[in-house]
């Protein structure tokens, strides 16, 4: 029976995860140039959890890039999460894995990372939003895109009210606000309900991307 428990790594891991509040995706930062020092600055400063999301990486490329990630991470405490891709994310030890609604069935990549690893999903309606709430394997979804971004172009924004609809079902599973939250409008997603969000540009395209990230912990932590 002691097999089926889960292991001090799976146990620390979600404890890290229901304290998160503050999920950053960014690219590697090879128009700047400064990957180390951004993942530095943001990580320093209030970042739980930190994705890298680029489109068009070949798993080699990638695999060198996170491994910056992953140095930071463990310098910060953060955990360090992986777009799509559950041989990735096994090959670099990773702590997350994130799946949209097309990817890896749930099950298929639980087979590939094992049972310690995080799991996560996108959700775009109130039925996936439902369905992740409930969904064996899954450690936390994210609801969204609250309004438009470029980052998903074309993808309807279901606004708020889907914000509103998973606070009101008031899941035991951390969930995450995500699409076009900037400090501007944190206060209308704090509002209908959120408690955690995924953020993109308004840190990485910030003047300081440190400072960013530090208001925006400072007012999700309430």
């Amino acid at each position: 029976m002691s097999r089926h428990l889960p292991s001090e790594r799976a146990v620390a891991l979600r404890a890290r995860l229901s304290r998160a509040r503050l999920y950053l995706c960014t690219d590697a930062r090879e128009r700047q140039r400064d990957l180390p020092d951004f993942l530095d600055a943001v990580l320093a400063n209030g970042v739980d959890i930190v994705q890298l999301r680029q489109k068009g990486l070949e798993a080699r490329e990638e695999m060198t890039y996170l491994e910056i990630f992953r140095a930071a991470c463990e310098r910060h405490g953060a955990l360090l999460a992986v777009n799509d891709r559950a041989d990735v994310a096994q090959a670099v030890r990773a702590d997350v894995l994130h799946l949209g609604q097309d990817d890896l069935p749930v099950p298929a990549a639980r087979e590939i990372v094992g049972g310690d690893m995080l799991i996560g999903r996108s959700t775009h309606s109130d039925e996936q939003a439902s369905a992740a709430a409930a969904e064996p394997g899954v450690d936390y979804f994210c609801t969204g895109p609250v309004w438009p971004t470029p980052t998903k172009p074309g993808r309807p924004a279901p606004g708020p009210k889907l914000v509103e609809y998973t606070a009101a079902q008031r899941v035991p599973r951390p969930w995450f606000a995500i699409g076009g939250i900037d400090l501007g409008n944190l206060g209308e997603v704090l509002a209908a309900g959120a408690t955690r969000v995924v953020v993109v540009r308004a840190v990485t395209e910030a003047d300081d991307p440190g400072a960013a990230a530090a208001e925006f912990a400072r007012r999700l932590a309430g």
